[in-house]
């Protein structure tokens, strides 16, 4: 059966979705409703004081027609680690993971087939109506889930251009492992800027000479046999797809090096062939193919280790190979 993929990621939505609310200090039943509107009071907290994260998985379907989650538990528990940082009620790993399941089964006959997926984007929403809480949590909080059919976001000879940015920075460093709109509106003005004046796809911000993310995903850069990236800290996303293509890597044979490193030792690197990629759920992996450092763009002379990782972690999702470390939970 052919399964349309909207044009545009992300635009069209499974008709209900899941939403567990926290009131009177205690998460709620799930309860379904339709993904078109969702009512909120206009002082509610998060609206306000930023009070909201926000997570991205797929689910896939394989080869055998089965359809499957990838990592859901990561997700859920980054997700408790945002709410805790918030100081958000922390969602419960049970209702959260069942009603991630049934969504996908609910919207199985909306899975395209490979190379496309069903991308899922649970919401976490502080509620309280009270605008004098600038300096509170909100104690009443929303979790609910979209779900939305997605073609491959990864279009692969396509230029990604990436633009090395040493005076900003992307968020505040001790948010930088929250994954909350606030993070990408703050990364916003560079990557604009960027685009503009030099054509760029997104900004790796590097303040201070020291190599962290782009706008909108982690970095890696690919030495010979040696994948380099920076240690986990407060100051960037702790990816899923990250650890993931790290682990992959691992089991191709390369040494993983989790280091800081400069823009110093990323130009010289490249200069000499080195490879570089962007690792996030809606591409997975995207390879660079030019880097802008002081004005001057450097050209990335090969990708060809970036596309095998991401051929690698791919078939896994899609079951055209062995799921080795137990990262898959069949729906249906």
């Amino acid at each position: 059966m052919s399964r349309p993929v909207p044009a545009v990621f992300g635009s069209v939505f499974h008709a209900q979705m899941p939403v567990i609310a926290h009131k009177d200090g205690k998460w709620q039943p799930t309860e379904w409703q339709t993904s078109l509107d969702l009512t909120l009071a206009p002082g509610a907290h998060a609206l306000h004081y930023g009070s909201e994260c926000f997570e991205g998985l797929k689910a896939f379907r394989q080869a055998n027609g089965k359809i499957v989650l990838f990592r859901p538990t990561a997700n859920i528990a980054r997700m408790q680690q945002s709410a805790d940082i918030l100081h958000l009620p922390r969602p419960e790993t049970e209702a959260y993971l069942n009603a991630l399941i049934e969504l996908v089964k609910r919207a199985a006959d909306e899975i395209p087939d490979a190379p496309a997926a069903l991308y899922l984007r649970p919401t976490l929403i502080g509620t309280d109506p009270v605008i004098g809480k600038a300096g509170s949590p909100s104690e009443t909080a929303l979790l609910y889930i979209l779900a939305s059919p997605v073609g491959d976001y990864f279009k692969a000879g396509s230029p990604v251009k990436i633009l090395v940015e040493t005076e900003h920075i992307r968020c505040a460093p001790h948010m930088g492992r929250v994954k909350c709109g606030g993070n990408y509106a703050s990364a916003m003005p560079w990557v604009l800027k960027a685009k503009a004046e030099h054509g760029a796809n997104q900004v790796l911000f590097c303040p201070n000479g020291d190599v962290q993310e782009t706008g909108a995903s982690n970095f890696i850069l690919i030495k010979g046999n040696e994948i380099i990236t920076k240690p986990l800290t407060d100051e960037f996303l702790h990816g899923v797809t990250r650890d993931s293509v790290l682990t992959v890597a691992k089991d191709l044979g390369y040494t993983v090096s989790e280091r800081n490193f400069t823009v110093d030792e990323l130009k010289a690197a490249v200069e000499k062939g080195a490879e570089a990629i962007l690792t996030g759920t809606a591409a997975v992996i995207s390879p660079v193919t030019s880097f802008v450092i002081d004005g001057k763009e450097i050209e990335v002379k090969s990708q060809e280790r970036g596309y095998a990782l991401r051929k690698a972690l791919t078939d896994i999702q899609y079951g055209l190979a062995e799921d080795k470390h137990g990262w898959l939970v069949e729906v249906c």
